[in-house]
């Protein structure tokens, strides 16, 4: 990586205040490995002591984006927890017991093991702990198990209420357009009954936040609202997932476990790309549609559940049923009351509503005083947005988040808006040049942007860059800046 990039970088990672989640989205949301993050999951407290095998797991989770706050002993890692809240603690068993006991709210623990003898499992278990993890640890068993408590992370409607949400349920969706006023306007129709809903759309478009608005506006808005990405869980993973296991089930199904149908019941089971869904898993869904009830992984018995079910998925299912690789049984009892969220190219009449929505979260959130000029709104309006709603929301928290003065203007735009095409090049056909373009336009971008801070000096600008006055007038001559 070129050192103009890789000290950026490295300066952005130094600083705790920051997340490396919303790092990604300066280079975009999905644009190098060094970037992948196994949202929520973002900073991480790993609790025990200094040895090789706790290094070792720093530096994977490093490596994965995440950020590590570590602790030797638990009246530290309290310390932490009271001053920035972590998303999970990874903690040595000799620990796990006291960490289980002191957590003040619900955040997840996990115990990382020499071994998972019974004895141990079941003591860890009872105390608290939510997952085991085996040392030493490689990268599939901390993915296996992060991507695990990402898919139980779910709120119920009543805290969100409590939190200034709209009882109506339909806040969340930002517009005033044609479009969106007949969108709330099914929402507010079908939420009061218990119709199986699917949605469909193209990615971006905000397809889980039309299911969050059903549930919201349904008798059930004070029960739990689970979701789950289909296509993010191993096929191998996702059936204990969804309806749990009994112990002894396979390997390393140590205690019973219940699956997320049983963690909604009462509530709402959001399925997104449901049409990812292996064949076998189809068969079993479709048993719980028509029966009412699940049987776990390795069980006899079968347990009755009252979820609602919502699905969504960015396929023509009726084009995955022609072809062999959807149910038509299950494709007619999922889409029952079929929504269809419109891209934003066609609500482009909102572009400028959600562009400042956007841009006020994102200043609050990362503490910047920022705002968009009326200029800028005209520009992003006037955009195609292949990847619609999450594509804005991308570039505008770039922006805010690299804006070097209180007003967002065009040539800082479209500054930003050149490093955008650049990354998205990385799928074009020319990939095997596409991380050296971005690279390139993401340093000649950086350069400029200094030399016009510092008005054409180039020492100030090369402390403003933090490299060198000799790697500048290189990286000037090499990119023809004058």
């Amino acid at each position: 990586m070129p050192t103009l990039l890789a000290d950026r970088i490295d300066r952005w990672r130094s600083n705790p205040a920051n997340s490396l989640g919303s790092w990604r989205h300066i280079v975009g949301s999905s644009a190098l490995p060094l970037f992948i993050v196994t949202a929520p999951v973002q900073r991480v407290l790993l609790l025990g002591p200094d040895d090789e095998a706790r290094r070792a797991l720093h530096l994977l989770l490093d490596q994965r984006g995440l950020v590590v706050v570590a602790a030797t002993e638990l009246d530290t890692a309290q310390k932490h927890l009271a001053a920035t809240a972590c998303d999970v603690v990874l903690v040595a068993p000799e620990l796990a017991v006291q960490a289980c006991e002191q957590r003040r709210d619900d955040t997840p623990v996990i115990a990382i093991a020499r071994t998972r003898d019974p004895e141990t499992s079941k003591r860890l278990f009872e105390a608290g702990v939510d997952d085991i993890v085996t040392e030493p640890v490689d990268d599939l068993a901390i993915t296996v198990a992060l991507r695990h408590l990402a898919t139980r992370r779910a709120t119920t409607s009543a805290e969100r209420h409590a939190n200034g949400h709209d009882p109506t349920g339909t806040a969340s969706l930002v517009g005033d357009g044609p479009s969106m006023q007949k969108l709330r306007a099914t929402i507010r129709t079908i939420g009061a009954t218990r119709s199986t809903v699917l949605i469909q759309g193209e990615t971006g478009t905000g397809k889980e936040l039309v299911a969050r608005a059903i549930h919201d506006s349904s008798p059930r808005r004070a029960q739990r609202f689970v979701a789950v990405n289909c296509a993010a869980i191993p096929a191998t993973l996702l059936e204990s997932e969804l309806f749990g296991h009994v112990r002894g089930a396979f390997t390393d199904a140590m205690r019973d476990r219940s699956g997320l149908f049983e963690d909604a019941d009462g509530g709402t089971l959001f399925l997104d790309e449901v049409g990812e869904l292996p064949q076998p898993l189809q068969a079993k869904l479709l048993r719980v549609l028509q029966e009412g009830e699940i049987r776990r992984v390795g069980d006899t018995q079968a347990i009755k559940i009252d979820v609602r079910l919502i699905t969504a998925t960015l396929r023509d299912l009726a084009a995955e049923v022609a072809a062999g690789r959807f149910r038509e049984d299950l494709y007619y009892r999922l889409n029952v009351v079929p929504i269809d969220v419109p891209p934003l190219r066609d609500r482009a009449e909102d572009i400028p509503q959600l562009a400042r929505h956007f841009a006020a979260r994102h200043a609050a959130r990362h503490a910047r005083q920022v705002v968009l000029s009326d200029a800028v709104v005209e520009a992003l309006a006037a955009q195609p947005w292949p990847g619609n709603v999450r594509d804005l929301e991308n570039v505008i928290e770039r922006v805010v988040v690299l804006a070097d003065g209180p007003e967002i203007d065009l040539a800082f735009l479209h500054s930003v808006m050149q490093v955008r095409q650049a990354v998205s090049a990385l799928g074009s056909d020319d990939a095997e040049l596409s991380i050296k373009k971005a690279t390139r336009t993401l340093e000649q971008d950086l350069i400029k942007r200094a030399l016009v801070v510092t008005a054409g000096n180039r020492t100030n600008a090369a402390k403003l860059l933090e490299i060198s006055h000799r790697a500048l007038l290189y990286k000037m001559k090499e990119y023809g800046i004058s």
